[in-house]
């Protein structure tokens, strides 16, 4: 069912809020709010209601609801003055006022829609009551991908960078992959960002998704979370594959000039993040995608737009920048394959270096490349996915 009101409409089969036509990201708690006032139009929705729907139950400060509330005013563009769209009932709730039509029938097809049909976007919940979106598409041998930063299950369809990844990686494989907590669908409002936090996101997603025995693929930051799932689960990985991985996050690191760039990296997120033109976006992408071109830059920009705030960012940045899994990598039990770019600017060579060199018979695949994600552009790309099909391929038939 669609919500249309005014030039707005609700998608809850796609998380998508459409105002005059044009898809407008909101954070996942304020769709929510949005979605629940749409469906109850006209009638009183309490305080206490709201979070039970919306916040399971937890206790929420009076200053977190009318946080939310004006958020969600603002991206249906209302205000707290007119109050002509949701309207405060004061000391009792909310009434969404405006009137709505509902639909059975599908809206036009967004571009991200149309990128995949097949997709479906599905939520579950850690165990500290984050919910977690994650959605499979593909097909062959089920594969999983670690969650890490700018991603958004939706909008990566119409990313220059994303896409083309995802469309060579459902070639062959079946591809769960989901927003970590903080970031695309997935719920922005979080209490911790920390290793186990992370890994208990993955491990739910492999439960609601109900995989068995599958390759998980962790990149980047994704990597030490799925080393350490591998050792707590090595009865459910079949085939590990680490790219662009760490042992030792920037800020536990010997060189002092690593932590200098991270704490560098930490301001400029928080200055810059998400703003076209910024001295940030220069500084991310020169590190990130070097070799990236205009249009793959413009989109990695907008990326960050739509994957998370600001503050997340530099938490979660703050937070992968300290994790350590130098106790673990000697305890890996499962086939291993170690990816890593020649000259990645983000994790240097000697990382991924010392992860194989850590792992028992881990394999080693140097691709030539400065970019910490290897555009399609590059050979490198073809020669990613090709280490990695054929890893797979050689115990497993697909």
């Amino acid at each position: 069912m669609h919500y249309r009101f005014g030039d707005c409409e609700l998608r809850p089969d796609s998380h998508e809020l459409v105002v005059g036509g044009n898809t407008r990201t909101v954070e996942p708690q304020v769709f929510d709010i949005l979605l629940h006032l749409v469906r109850n139009a006209g009638t009183l929705v309490t305080q206490d209601d709201l979070i039970n729907v919306v916040w399971n139950g937890r206790i929420v400060s009076d200053s977190a609801i009318s946080a939310r509330i004006s958020a969600a005013r603002a991206a249906v563009g209302d205000n707290g003055r007119e109050q002509s769209i949701i309207k405060t009932v004061p000391r009792r709730g909310f009434r969404f006022v405006a009137p709505v039509e509902t639909t059975e029938e599908p809206a036009p097809h967004s571009a991200a829609s149309r990128a995949d049909e097949n997709q479906r976007i599905r939520f579950c919940r850690a165990p500290d009551g984050t919910r977690i979106a994650f959605a499979t598409t593909g097909s062959g041998y089920p594969l999983l991908r670690a969650g890490h930063w700018l991603t958004h299950l939706e909008h990566d369809w119409n990313s220059l960078v994303w896409r083309p990844f995802l469309d060579r990686m459902g070639q062959d494989f079946e591809v769960t992959r989901y927003d970590q907590r903080g970031n695309g669908l997935s719920d922005w409002d979080i209490d911790e960002f920390s290793l186990d936090r992370f890994v208990d996101d993955l491990e739910a997603v492999a439960d609601s998704a109900g995989l068995g025995r599958f390759a998980l693929y962790g990149t980047s930051q994704g990597a030490p979370i799925a080393v350490t799932y591998a050792v707590r689960h090595p009865e459910r990985v079949s085939h590990l594959i680490l790219h662009g991985g760490y042992v030792k996050g920037r800020m536990l690191r010997v060189s002092r000039e690593e932590r200098e760039q991270g704490e560098a990296l930490l301001t400029l997120i928080r200055h810059g993040w998400g703003k076209p033109g910024s001295p940030f976006i220069q500084a991310f992408s020169s590190i990130y995608i070097p070799a990236g071109t205009r249009e793959q830059i413009a989109s990695l920009t907008e990326l960050q737009r739509l994957t998370t705030s600001p503050d997340n960012a530099a938490r979660i940045r703050a937070a992968v920048d300290e994790f350590d899994v130098g106790d673990l990598i000697d305890r890996i039990a499962v086939p291993t394959l170690v990816i890593h770019a020649r000259d990645d600017g983000v994790q240097p060579l000697d990382q991924g270096r010392e992860l194989a060199a850590g792992i028992n018979n881990a394999e080693f695949v140097m691709l030539d490349s400065p970019n910490h994600t290897i555009l399609e552009q590059e050979s490198a790309f073809e020669v990613l996915f090709r280490s990695i099909a054929r890893f797979v391929k050689e115990d497993e038939a697909l």
